[in-house]
């Protein structure tokens, strides 16, 4: 059986794209998690591994989904060879049962490591020059304080999703569920249109264009 494997880092990401594609390639099963690749404590994937089967064929759609170090790496497949499974990436199109195929699948994934090293190395250098000439590097708030604590509430009415308050308020779903995430329930209540139990005439507008 085709088994799929997906993941993104973060809660603001999403694995729609390599969930297709494993779709697309056949599995019929897929797992999927947020979590970091560099942390092996991901329980969507030790679900999987724990339920493979001989003869299943665990497949990602790039190799850094399911790993992020060349070590973490081998040693996933090594625990899905034992339980009698395969591994393949849509990606790469490695074969990891033919001695080639390792040699082939290990060169890639030592490459894939040394790129993710030299990109953090890039971007630390660009952060450290950037703050010696006293640029400000930080995420700045793409609501004002207020407007982020009435779409908060807003959220808790259950009268609106996520994509209506983004469409509603002008931003990225992923601002939406930052500004739930971090909402303090002590702070007080906004209310910016007169009735902040509904949106105001300009934000309706907004959602009725879709």
């Amino acid at each position: 059986m085709l088994i799929g494997y997906a993941r993104v880092s973060t809660q603001e990401q999403e694995t729609h794209a390599q969930t297709d594609a494993l779709r697309r390639a056949g599995c019929g099963t897929i797992y999927d998690e947020k979590r970091s690749g560099g942390n092996m404590q991901r329980p969507a994937l030790h679900t999987m591994l724990d339920a493979l089967q001989p003869g299943d064929v665990v497949m990602v759609y790039k190799l850094d989904r399911i790993a992020r170090s060349l070590k973490d790496l081998l040693t996933i497949v090594d625990r899905i060879e034992a339980a009698g499974g395969k591994f393949a990436s849509i990606t790469e199109h490695i074969d990891t049962q033919s001695p080639t195929g390792r040699m082939i699948f290990q060169i890639l994934g030592a490459f894939a490591e040394f790129e993710r090293a030299l990109i953090r190395e890039r971007t630390m250098a660009g952060l450290a020059a950037a703050k010696s000439r006293g640029v400000i590097t930080t995420r700045l708030p793409k609501l004002p304080a207020a407007k982020e604590r009435q779409m908060v509430q807003l959220w808790h009415t259950g009268r609106y999703t996520k994509s209506e308050l983004a469409i509603a308020y002008a931003v990225h779903i992923s601002t939406v569920k930052r500004a739930i995430r971090r909402a303090d329930p002590q702070l007080p209540l906004v209310d910016l249109a007169g009735d902040s139990d509904t949106l105001n005439q300009a934000q309706q507008q907004r959602l009725a264009c879709i």
